[in-house]
């Protein structure tokens, strides 16, 4: 069975390395047929003896082994004993060492993490070996906005130009990223207390709305039109609500003023952490907010987080609010992902919600559930396969597709090195060419 992945792998570098010489783009995108594993499409329920078919970079067909017509020319894999199901995606991390904003103000939406992304960072590798496809990689949290968050696929690319998520015109897409708490509290500019954070974040929300009536009352007279200002077009963006919210919080009088905080302003919203969920699930719920998780928050050793624990995914899930979780990588390795839902699980949160918390729900939170998240025909042929039940700490991610490319195999020694550790396995890596191999320092 290996033997037979390994000849897929070997076809697909030898395409790419005559790609220059001869016109292969049909072998490069042949069908493949995956057949006789335990599928997992997360929209609906578990496919015993499951067969899935990718073709083109898109899942073309999903079902039992004796309803699924497989194309004459595909190519077939044998995935008996194995699990398929989507590829994670992970709506906080901070892969590829990425920074917005500055120590000069604590709002600062005009700056964009897309600019300081080192795609050569190897935590794009540990995220592959941990099955996750698609993360909004974010700046950091230690502003009230510390500046836009980039949406990134871990597709084959040499750049991160390559790799974002772009809309139907070609823009970058991503979020805001916001914070309360501690961490914006410091010394001046920076504010010193909870009141005085939400004052400036209203401040500046008026501003975007005053910048926007100056718009509207000059229409197309170019004389009356007000100078170009990067921070209150970002932050239209985010009232009109084409760019959402990412919102850093733990203590649930945190949570409660980004909840008044949007009921004021209309912006969409994800709260990202929230420690204290389980104390205001009621209220999140109630408002149509949906919650990014992390459970284990170390070591962040953050005071407001010391109410944290697993049962906040489950109380979520009864009270009805959408459940997504996170790794904020590195404070949870993006290798340990699966492990976050299973720790929901044992606080009380349904199967079925974990998974799709790893992987539907963080989708639509980033506005991309109609493309990734589930194994669905149209959908990208992003998968994962592991050698067991998604949720054993014995079970492990054997491979990774993306768009249908296999972006990490198990089985070669290379791709080894990023999920075991080792030797190497921190250094930055040259993208592109055949042999992975490591920058040197």
């Amino acid at each position: 069975m290996q033997s037979k992945r390994n000849l897929v792998r070997l076809a697909v570098v030898t395409i790419t390395l005559v790609s220059g010489l001869i016109a292969t783009p049909a072998l490069a995108r042949e069908a493949i047929a995956f057949v006789g594993a335990h599928l997992i499409p997360i929209d609906g329920p578990p496919i015993e003896d499951g067969v899935l078919v990718i073709s083109e970079g898109s899942i073309t067909a999903v079902g039992t082994r004796d309803r699924v017509r497989i194309p004459k020319d595909a190519q077939i894999i044998d995935a008996a004993g194995q699990t398929i199901m989507p590829g994670l995606v992970d709506t906080h991390s901070h892969v590829g060492g990425g920074w917005a904003a500055d120590r000069s103000a604590p709002i600062q939406p005009d700056v964009s993490v897309y600019d300081s992304i080192n795609v050569r960072d190897s935590g794009f590798r540990r995220a592959l070996a941990g099955g996750v496809t698609t993360a909004n990689v974010m700046p950091g949290s230690g502003h009230l906005m510390s500046g836009q968050t980039v949406y990134v696929k871990h597709r084959a690319g040499n750049t991160i130009d390559e790799w974002v998520w772009r809309d139907d015109g070609g823009r970058p897409l991503g979020g805001m990223k916001m914070a309360n708490g501690t961490n914006s509290r410091r010394d001046p500019p920076f504010p010193g207390t909870r009141g005085k954070s939400a004052a400036l974040v209203r401040e500046q929300f008026v501003a975007a709305l005053d910048y926007r009536r100056k718009l509207e009352a000059a229409g197309d007279d170019a004389e009356k039109v007000p100078d170009r200002d990067l921070a209150m077009e970002a932050l239209l963006e985010v009232l009109d609500g084409t760019r959402m919210v990412h919102h850093h919080t733990h203590r649930h009088d945190d949570i409660m003023t980004i909840l008044r905080l949007r009921e004021e302003f209309g912006f969409r919203v994800v709260l990202h952490h929230v420690s204290d969920a389980w104390k205001v699930a009621d209220e999140i719920a109630a408002a149509g907010v949906p919650s990014s998780l992390i459970l284990v928050d170390s070591p962040g050793g953050k005071l407001e987080a010391m109410h944290i624990g697993y049962e906040s995914g489950g109380v979520l899930e009864k009270a009805g609010a959408a459940v997504a979780f996170h790794t904020d990588d590195w404070i949870t390795d993006s290798r340990l992902f699966l492990r976050m839902a299973a720790l929901a699980v044992r606080g009380g949160m349904s199967r079925e919600g974990a998974l799709e918390a790893l992987t539907l729900a963080p989708a639509q939170m980033m506005d991309l559930g109609d493309r990734i998240g589930s194994l669905t025909v149209g959908k990208d042929a992003d998968f994962v396969i592991l050698d067991g039940d998604p949720f054993s700490v014995y079970t492990k991610v054997l491979e990774t597709w993306v768009d249908g490319d296999l972006r990490f195999d198990r089985s070669d020694e290379k791709d080894r090195l990023w999920a075991v550790g080792g030797y190497g396995a921190g250094q930055p890596r040259a993208v592109g060419g055949c042999c992975q191999r490591m920058e040197e320092e």
